[in-house]
């Protein structure tokens, strides 16, 4: 056994046997005066009283949310032939920069005044004062590692992450996958050393149409299979094991499996061979149209290469994009404009916005934000910039988020996979809070991880991390006898 795996193990036994056990009889005491009974039993833990955390303080942002109406201005710019709009947005060269009636830089607080600004812009003449042009690569994404692909099959699938983990542990059993439970999303260099053996295997042994058209174009086109110097590869990123990959093998045993399982490996399978792609690009276009000192922006994106994404978007997505004719279009209206060229106003209208509540968690974002130490972030690359320890292991969290359905803290949408509080959870959640508010703050979670991470590394003394640990422990059990 590792230093980290035996620190982990005594840290689990310091809290969950001498600091649990003491929070519980606390906590249960409180509870029970709460609940005017004679005893109430509860659960805590240094992960799971986190994560109720998490879904709880969610959930009152929520309920405290108040919806704010805003109004933005939008022009319409061109002739009868072809037009384009454009947001107006205040700058330091409008009439109403800092002023008191906008409500944010692109609105007003009120329709009226929305009006009063559409009525002081004189209806002639506008000038192109910018274009910006320009070209945009998008690399595949990285490899799926489980908290990744927990995810992704609870959007696609609605399903909880512990029934993918249970999928994808059947696939691995039946030598389709490599192993589930990492947290890492790149290759050891000594796997991609002999990646060719996995692609060969799939396109000797996996009968399936669409997966076998992307390999033969990968062969057609002569994309590399060399991924030692790409983002991909990095020994540094990998403690235990790689990311989940297709292992080329096992298909003996695919016509076995229920037909969702085979819909998770071909999610895999297209995620692995989508990083062989190469990139997607995008032709941009971002156009400033003046109007008595006042800004208007309008931009547009388009795909002209598909690349990766013919991998991984589905044949209704990528018929969609093909089909968006009106998108084409207004590229294509921009394109033509040049700078300083005179254009027709034909007409200015208001646009009714408003703010929008935070968003739940469902039972795959978070897992994602539980591997974020309590943030949930959508965007992939910023994710995996700011990644370090989370909350829990891969291993561990689908059981958390299960033991907390089935204690009834939590409950589990069976069609949306949203999690929502229960009265209970939330019950449970106030009396740690008045009691020890630490519990519920999952960068104190995260910081017990990452210290457990550099004792894996070596940054630190085994011994320093678990009298820390220990102090603290003893500290916090003090002041909640002493509060008793």
């Amino acid at each position: 056994m590792s230093d980290a795996a035996y620190l982990r193990a005594k840290e689990d036994y310091l809290i969950g046997i001498n600091f649990s056990r003491l929070l519980s009889i606390i906590f249960g005491k409180r509870l029970a005066n709460k609940l005017q009974v004679e005893r109430a039993v509860i659960s805590v833990g240094r992960v799971m009283t986190c994560v109720l955390g998490m879904v709880v303080q969610k959930e009152r942002e929520i309920r405290n949310f108040v919806k704010t109406k805003y109004y933005k201005v939008i022009g319409e710019f061109g002739n009868e032939e072809s037009s384009f709009k454009a947001e107006w947005k205040m700058t330091e060269t409008s009439k109403m920069y800092e002023s008191t009636k906008l409500y944010n830089e692109t609105g007003f607080k009120t329709k009226e005044d929305a009006k009063d600004f559409i009525i002081s812009l004189q209806k002639n003449e506008a000038i192109v004062q910018e274009i910006k042009k320009s070209k945009q690569k998008e690399n595949p994404p990285l490899l799926y590692n489980l908290a990744e692909i927990q995810n992704e099959c609870t959007k696609k699938f609605k399903i909880k992450p512990d029934e993918t983990l249970e999928i994808i542990q059947n696939l691995y059993e039946k030598k389709l996958v490599t192993y589930p439970r990492t947290d890492a999303r790149v290759l050891s260099t000594a796997v991609a050393k002999e990646i060719t053996k996995n692609l060969n295997g799939l396109a000797k042994g996996f009968k399936d149409e669409q997966i076998q058209s992307f390999i033969d174009k990968m062969v057609k086109e002569k994309y590399s299979t060399n991924l030692i110097k790409t983002k991909y590869v990095n020994d540094s990123k990998i403690t235990d094991h790689y990311a989940i990959i297709p292992t080329g093998q096992g298909f003996e045993n695919y016509d076995k499996v229920p037909n969702l399982h085979k819909e998770v490996y071909k999610l895999i399978v297209k995620r692995f061979l989508s990083i062989f792609y190469p990139p997607a690009e995008f032709s941009k276009i971002a156009v400033t149209v003046s109007c008595m000192g006042e800004n208007f922006f309008a931009n547009g994106k388009i795909c002209v290469k598909q690349g990766y994404l013919e991998v991984l978007k589905s044949k209704q997505e990528n018929k969609d994009e093909k089909d968006d004719s009106e998108t084409k279009e207004n590229l294509d209206i921009l394109k033509n404009l040049k700078k300083g060229q005179k254009i027709e106003i034909k007409n200015f209208e208001i646009k009714d916005s408003e703010t929008s509540p935070p968003i739940r968690y469902n039972s795959g974002s978070i897992i994602l934000a539980m591997e974020n130490a309590g943030k949930l972030i959508e965007d992939e690359e910023l994710r995996e910039q700011i990644k370090g320890a989370g909350i829990g292991t891969s291993a561990t969290r689908a059981e958390i988020i299960k033991k907390l359905e089935k204690i009834k803290y939590i409950a589990i949408n069976p069609k949306t996979q949203i999690i929502t509080p229960t009265e209970f959870g939330e019950l449970i959640y106030d009396v740690v809070y008045s009691s020890m508010p630490d519990m519920l703050n999952p960068k104190l979670t995260a910081s017990w991880e990452k210290g457990l991470d550099m004792v894996a590394k070596k940054e630190i003394n085994p011994d320093e991390f678990m009298q820390k640990l220990e102090n603290y422990i003893n500290s916090k059990i003090k002041k909640l006898v002493i509060k008793m």
